[in-house]
Order: C-alpha cells, then sequence, then structure tokens
C-alpha cells in the first residue's frame, strides 16, 4: 500500500521565479492586454506558478521596481499608487499620459 501524496508539501519546494522572471511575466501580460487595459497580479502570479499565491508579494515588489523605472504604472481605482503601501486591490498597465 502506497502513502497518499501530499500536494501541498510538494507544492512548498516549487521552483521561485527569479525577479527578472516576475518582471518579464509581468510586460508580457501587460502587453498582450494592450493599451488603457490592466492586469490583476494574481493573473500575473497564475502565469508563473500553479502555487500562485505565494507569489502575491514577490509580485508586488518587482511590480514597485518596474513603476519606479517607468516601465508600468501601479493603479487602484484608476489612481497611480505604490504598490507596496497601497492596501487592497491593484492593477498593474502600461503608463498613461494622465490619469
Amino acid at each position: 500500500m502506497s502513502a497518499p501524496t501530499n500536494t501541498r508539501a510538494c507544492a512548498s519546494v516549487a521552483t521561485v521565479p527569479s525577479r527578472a522572471e516576475i518582471a518579464a511575466e509581468i510586460v508580457r501580460q501587460i502587453n498582450l492586454r494592450g493599451a488603457g487595459k490592466s492586469v490583476c497580479p494574481s493573473e500575473v502570479a497564475r502565469g508563473l506558478s500553479p502555487v500562485w499565491r505565494d507569489l502575491m508579494q514577490p509580485v508586488r515588489v518587482v511590480a514597485a521596481d518596474l513603476a519606479e523605472g517607468g516601465r508600468i504604472e501601479v493603479v487602484q481605482k484608476g489612481v497611480r499608487v505604490d504598490a507596496l503601501t497601497a492596501r487592497g486591490p491593484i492593477r498593474l498597465r502600461k503608463p498613461q499620459e494622465s490619469d
């Protein structure tokens, strides 16, 4: 008789994507979505791993870096915010001329 498989334990040893991989996925998804559209950080995390909840904070950190560099905007209800200090849902989009 074989022992039951613990998928949670296996998931915890999943490889964490690098900052560069996370950045590339953010930019890829924003470009696919198109101008004037945004993506949720959870969509980015899901695109990187089936264990996506563990990636939510790393995605926010990388999004903050990309926003600081002017490559993306982080918004909440259409208003630019800091990805690291904003509470609640945020969205990621291409930089806009004005809000």
